[in-house]
């Protein structure tokens, strides 16, 4: 596969849009979905695929054919959610309970576009608390944590993406776990 990507980035570079829109279609969704674990909202994920695309697109020249092309499209996509979350501003807590509805909080309050009745009943109750647990994790952890669990990158490849030690790596993965067992400790 780097093969193939590192020569659709070089015919790319020589301004060959087919092979620019290959590229596209082998990550477009890779990036929504990380983007979209990463930031919980859709509108976000699409906008930061769609930047990351076009930083792509300007900067291949300064691709290094080296290095694993999926590696450098997902430091920029995750460089792009890390900068997204540090401008956000909480408004308010989704842990906390909706003075409006009895017994419900800001997580069951939040419209979702592809839910369907029985999708949400196939939706497992220690995924949805899972979920909460790691998006509940301050932005450095909860990267690595998706990086490593969710898109499955191995602590190099997270390395390189995040250009950070592996050490520093390791030491966040083991925090954030410690991290998501005290919350999930009575919680499973």
């Amino acid at each position: 596969m780097n093969v193939l990507e590192a020569r659709l980035a070089k015919l790319s570079l020589k301004g060959d849009q087919r092979a620019f829109a290959e590229l596209v279609g082998l990550y477009q969704d890779k990036l929504f979905h990380m983007a979209y674990r990463m930031l919980s909202n859709r509108q976000e994920a699409e906008d930061v695929v769609q930047e990351a695309f076009m930083r792509v697109y300007r900067n291949l020249e300064r691709y290094d054919e080296t290095l694993k092309f999926s590696t450098w499209i997902y430091r920029i996509a995750t460089n792009l959610c890390i900068d997204k979350l540090r401008k956000r501003k909480p408004v308010y807590s989704l842990d906390a309970e909706s003075t409006d509805h009895e017994g419900l909080d800001g997580y069951s309050m939040i419209p979702s576009d592809n839910r369907t009745p029985e999708s949400e009943t196939l939706l497992s109750e220690t995924q949805q608390i899972i979920h909460q647990a790691i998006a509940s994790l301050p932005p450095k952890y909860k990267t690595v944590m998706m990086l490593r669990y969710i898109e499955d990158l191995s602590l190099q490849e997270i390395s390189e993406v995040m250009d950070i030690p592996v050490t520093t790596i390791k030491t966040r993965v083991h925090r954030g776990r410690e991290f998501l067992r005290k919350k999930l400790e009575y919680k499973l």
